[in-house]
């Protein structure tokens, strides 16, 4: 913008010779625009009128002004009508608008200020006072439009930064998780390998000794038949050892040391599915078999002990086909949501443990195929559910409600990122207080080969194989 000063001594031939003072746009609202446009033109400005007050509006809009000038008598809508739905409007409100009027009554002047008017000339002006008014509001316009771009500005880096830090967290949590898998993958592979072999080997020994046991009862009967009157020595020992509860327990008792050998054999399984946790190959695997696989590490956390009943586990499975997806990272997902409702029910199976009359605490997990191409795991839990304002935040990096030092509030973050971009599926929560926490899987049964996680942390994806899905960390690592 080129401006000029003016001074008493230049306003005697401020009208003689043109004076460019800036070169904005001024609509003019006036049923006679015709004189005052053609002044203001020859200061330099670019000048657009309208004559019907009906479409002043419309005007505004399109021509987008810098200054309004505006009549109060036109034919139709007054000046001041048009003034309040111009200031009414979130569009134009910011306009700075000057009445210019054959009025000069205060009266006048008090209600153009009162709907919205920045200044007030009579027509009866000099014209070199008008140009002053005129730039001062034009330039107070100018500054107002460089406030708001500064303000969209600050907006924008505060949101870029907004946006980084979320990045940020994401990254750290992606890289904490990372650590966690690789130092407990290790761990857990050698703690079931440790124990499988002396498990097999007790495990192994245990039908010798089932034989063996047979073989020496079908022998004590041969004797007892032989030797119907034993001595006097061997009744002593008979009744002290008790024979007869002996030859009743000892088989009940080698079948017992089978059915533990045999759990033990089910959880070192299960830690080692677990240890393949960061397997980056897609497979083809039975969605049932991971969640009982989960379950089979949880166990511990389910029964009942001390003060807290046992928590029901209701399954509702469906006819599910295989499901091509990250076997390990899947069952993560299955293991921190069902951490988090075993956390959920621990008042619940107190208050079960001291009245029967209190509903049971209960897990109910249901299966079904969604169409063609889909499938949906629902995990739900009737524990006293969450207020909305936790709800909103189940997923977000770092948010957990336990006390500091037990939950890292990564679990359900971690799970939602391979759920959604991990394989391309939906994770959601519903809850309320009083009405239990309820979480919905839904995943394509073909999985992505790429994705955000894949590519960051897992590299390129192999051959497919079916192969029952592993037990995930969630349970180690204090799920959020």
């Amino acid at each position: 913008m080129n401006a000029q000063t003016l001074t008493p001594q230049k306003m005697d031939d401020l009208l003689q010779s043109p004076v460019v003072l800036s070169q904005d746009k001024i609509l003019v609202i006036d049923d006679s625009p015709c004189l005052l446009a053609a002044m203001l033109r020859k200061y330099g400005y670019t000048v657009v009128t309208e004559t019907d007050s009906h479409r002043a509006h419309g005007a505004v809009l399109d021509q987008a002004p810098d200054l309004i000038l505006l009549d109060i008598n036109m034919p139709g809508a007054d000046g001041y009508s048009v003034c309040t739905t111009l200031k009414a409007s979130a569009q134009t409100r910011d306009i700075p608008v000057i009445f210019v009027s054959a009025r000069n009554e205060t009266v006048d002047k008090i209600r153009a200020f009162q709907v919205g008017a920045a200044d007030y000339v009579s027509k009866q002006f000099q014209f070199s006072e008008t140009l002053v008014r005129i730039e001062t509001q034009l330039n107070q316009r100018r500054l107002q439009k460089r406030l708001i771009a500064s303000e969209a500005q600050a907006r924008e880096k505060s949101e870029q930064l907004t946006r980084a830090l979320a990045q940020i967290q994401e990254t750290q949590s992606q890289l904490v998780h990372q650590a966690k898998m690789s130092s407990l993958g290790q761990l857990v592979a050698g703690v079931a390998h440790e124990i499988n072999n002396p498990v097999n080997f007790v495990y192994g020994n245990l039908t010798y000794i089932a034989e063996y046991t047979e073989h020496l009862m079908e022998l004590l009967g041969l004797y007892q038949q032989a030797l119907p009157e034993p001595t006097p020595e061997i009744e002593e020992k008979i009744e002290e050892v008790d024979l007869e509860f002996i030859e009743a327990d000892l088989p009940r008792l080698v079948g017992s040391m089978r059915v533990g050998t045999e759990r033990i054999q089910e959880i070192v399984r299960s830690l080692r599915n677990f240890s393949r946790l960061d397997e980056s190959d897609l497979k083809s695997v039975d969605v049932h078999q991971g969640l009982e696989n989960t379950l089979v590490i949880l166990q511990h956390r389910l029964k009942a002990s001390g003060d807290r009943a046992e928590v029901n586990i209701v399954r509702s499975y469906g006819d599910l086909p295989l499901l091509e997806c990250y076997a390990g990272q899947l069952n993560q997902v299955f293991t921190n949501i069902l951490a988090n409702s075993i956390d959920a029910l621990a008042e619940k199976r107190k208050q079960a443990s001291d009245d029967g009359a209190v509903e049971a605490p209960q897990i109910t997990i249901e299966t079904k195929r969604v169409g063609l191409d889909r499938i949906r795991v629902v995990i739900a839990d009737n524990g006293e559910g969450m207020p909305e304002s936790v709800r909103n935040r189940v997923f977000d990096p770092f948010f957990t409600t336990k006390d500091t030092g037990v939950g890292t509030g990564l679990g359900m973050s971690i799970s939602y990122q391979i759920v959604t971009e991990r394989h391309r599926g939906q994770l959601s929560c519903e809850s309320g207080l009083g009405q239990g926490t309820r979480f919905e899987i839904e995943l394509p049964l073909r999985a992505a080969k790429h994705g955000p996680m894949a590519e960051n942390r897992y590299g390129n994806t192999g051959s497919q194989a079916v192969t029952p899905i592993g037990v995930s960390v969630g349970e180690f690592q204090q799920a959020s």
